[in-house]
């Protein structure tokens, strides 16, 4: 008994420990460290990562390079203050590490030397050394760079086409064919290639000349190129189709590096390849791929070539999700892989006779991983909406985890990060809609709340159980915020992925309102103050909403899709609009039916609209036209353009104002907490 009151009494004590955590702020997004995923040396002894911080009044970043024990213990900075060191690279031998910087004014290889803890030039080119990638002798490095293919590795050619003409640059630009900008840059002539660096004598080769990209652009990142295990071999990435803007047949391309001999190896498959890794015993390549030509979201899977013969063989079909990322275990006999699933991304191991897959980390968004020499460990990365990454160990005999960095230990112990809910709804056609749930810091079961619907892009994503600035910025400044996964959305079955397409405003629209149903019954929702937001399809779906409903107090539609006939006639990735609206302006009639432009008459709710000129893939055109509109329609609205970005604003230089902007709308029309700066003031650079 003495015992128990003693519990009690220490509960009590301690109680007050845990609700005197703040409410989380704008600020702390920009006090949230970014720890990256975790590089193992070839002996298995040492991890690098590194880690960045940032200053959102100076609108800056600094990123630092960190090595240390492979148990966590000694820890140590590689990079000197002031001087950022991206890419590292092990030499096989664990001697030495290599690394790009900028530090003189172009993207340069560097070493460091463990032993003596000295930096050296390994080699510079005019174009910039990018994404560097060591051969399993440690003779060569491969890695990309942006030139004229008249040129390749000739580096006075390229620095004479770059230079500008007569006495100042001509602001232009100039193409013969589609695909001539992307995402935020424009091409002018310029192909990514890969080229060979002889550490020996320094020699630098390109091997992958032409107008092509080699490798690929891939959204993300990943690995777009390969040595093969005995070092004679690259495999790439490239899609060399004739019509780049409507075709998404990326191929496997092996080079024979002393014949210089090229071969297709997954020329039968008119769908997408990439991601390609050898297995350590040199039998296989093993690498992702789609089934569907054209269709950008068909489910990626695992498939594996067989070096000997060129059988290829899909061993992933069983699993019914994106897989995501791939690593060979040391043996060959298996691959570990991550795939979204219900708004995580676990990590799996398949073994690749038997095909039989295990979950290895569960209930988790894994980011980047690794294992250990003999495959008894594995390093990864990792973060749930309320757990910012750090980087963790899993011993597989054991199933132990341990965390090996604790980079945003002050600020979680301070600040209220808030947990999601899973509420699970009915959605069209009988489905659940998964829906993620974040309650306000402080939350009161007996109190009232507005609610802010977040509804996500892609369309074929998913929102993810995983720490995002919104996430959490909502809350701290008291509303609800709810973010639905509803038809289109990935990790829960390719069929379910695949719905959206062709039918923009059917399910997912229906799926919407019932999310929005459900929430207003609630009992601490305040249902007179719901309001939706939504980015690139996110913006489409607020708009389609705009259109269609008054139910809403307002909006906010960032990067949004407005009209579709403008928006394929400005876009870049021409399969997309493609596959998804069934074909051209002139021959498929979605492009009018599904159009929010189609009904101005209609427009009621007040809107904010956010918006880059630098977007290419929906072009700040689409922002215009629906802002105008909105004025000539006599409803409250107010748009903000980014002069310099594209699709994904500036972390640091714009998305301060993104979040406030946002923070002052919802107020406005929802009454939430008032945001903590003067938008107007920040476009004037002051805070």
């Amino acid at each position: 008994m003495k015992k128990m009151i003693s519990l009690l009494l220490f509960l009590i004590l301690i109680s007050p420990v845990y609700s005197q955590k703040r409410a989380f702020t704008l600020d702390d997004i920009y006090r949230v460290k970014s720890v990256g995923s975790p590089l193992l040396s070839p002996d298995g002894n040492q991890i690098i990562y590194s880690v960045s911080q940032f200053d959102m009044k100076k609108g800056s970043s600094q990123t630092s390079l960190f090595i240390m024990d492979s148990n966590g213990d000694n820890k140590l900075k590689l990079n000197p203050e002031g001087e950022a060191w991206y890419s590292p690279v092990f030499s096989p031998d664990a001697k030495f590490l290599y690394f790009i910087s900028y530090k003189d004014g172009n993207s340069t290889l560097y070493k460091y030397e463990f032993d003596s803890k000295t930096v050296s030039v390994v080699t510079s080119f005019f174009m910039g050394v990018n994404d560097p990638v060591i051969s399993p002798d440690g003779k060569k490095i491969a890695f990309t760079s942006k030139v004229y293919p008249e040129c390749g590795e000739n580096d006075d050619c390229n620095k004479q086409n770059f230079e500008s003409f007569g006495e100042g640059p001509i602001h232009a630009h100039m193409s013969d064919k589609l695909f001539f900008r992307h995402w935020t840059e424009y091409e002018d002539d310029l192909y990514s290639h890969i080229f060979l660096l002889d550490l020996n004598d320094n020699k630098i080769s390109d091997i992958t000349p032409g107008e092509f990209h080699s490798p690929i652009f891939m959204l993300g990142g990943g690995v777009g190129f390969n040595f093969s295990a005995d070092s004679k071999n690259l495999v790439f990435a490239s899609n060399r189709e004739k019509d780049q803007v409507s075709t998404t047949n990326s191929d496997l391309w092996m080079i024979d590096l002393q014949g210089k001999n090229l071969k297709n190896l997954t020329q039968p498959n008119k769908a997408w390849d990439g991601h390609p890794i050898f297995s350590p015993d040199g039998k296989y390549l093993a690498y992702r791929m789609q089934t569907v030509p054209g269709y950008e979201s068909d489910k990626f899977r695992i498939a594996l070539y067989e070096l000997s013969s060129g059988i290829i063989k899909v061993i992933s079909d069983a699993f019914d999700n994106w897989v995501t990322d791939i690593i060979w275990a040391p043996d060959s006999k298996s691959i570990y892989f991550t795939g979204e699933v219900q708004s995580v991304n676990p990590l799996f191991r398949i073994d690749i006779n038997t095909l039989k897959i295990e979950e290895i980390i569960s209930k988790k968004y894994v980011g980047g991983f690794t294992l250990s020499p003999d495959g008894k460990t594995v390093f990864y990365n990792y973060r749930l909406n309320h757990l910012p990454a750090e980087i963790y160990s899993l011993d597989l005999a054991s199933g132990t985890h341990k965390q090996l960095t604790f980079e945003n230990k002050q600020i979680t112990e301070e600040v209220d990060f808030r947990p999601v809910e899973h509420h699970w709804v009915d959605g069209a056609n009988g489905k659940k809609v998964d829906v993620l749930l974040v309650k306000p810091h402080g939350f009161d079961p007996n109190k009232k709340y507005p609610l802010i619907v977040n509804i996500h892009g892609g369309p074929q994503s998913q929102w993810a159980d995983a720490f995002r600035g919104d996430n959490q910025l909502y809350a701290g400044y008291g509303y609800v915020f709810a973010m639905p996964n509803p038809h289109g959305s990935t990790g829960y079955g390719q069929e379910y992925t695949a719905a959206i397409s062709g039918d923009y405003t059917g399910k997912v629209v229906e799926d919407i309102h019932k999310v929005t149903d459900y929430l207003e019954s609630l009992p601490y929702i305040d249902k007179e103050r719901v309001g939706a937001m939504g980015w690139s399809f996110g913006g489409y779906m607020v708009n389609w909403l705009q259109a269609t409903t008054t139910r809403y107090k307002c909006f906010a539609s960032m990067m949004g899709l407005y009209n579709l006939k403008s928006f394929y006639g400005t876009t870049e990735e021409l399969w997309f609009p493609e596959w998804d609206l069934k074909g051209t302006p002139w021959n498929s009639a979605l492009y009018t039916v599904d159009s929010p432009s189609e009904h101005v008459k209609k427009f009621a709710t007040p809107t904010l609209i956010v918006t880059g000129e630098r977007d290419y893939r929906v072009s700040y055109n689409q922002s215009l036209e629906y802002f105008t509109a909105l004025q000539k329609m006599g409803v409250d609205s107010r748009i903000i353009v980014f002069d310099n970005d594209g699709h994904w604003p500036s972390h640091t230089k714009s998305m301060p104002l993104y979040y406030n902007a946002h923070l002052e709308w919802f107020h406005k029309y929802l009454g939430g907490e008032k945001a903590p700066y003067d938008s107007k003031k920040m476009v004037r650079n002051k805070y």
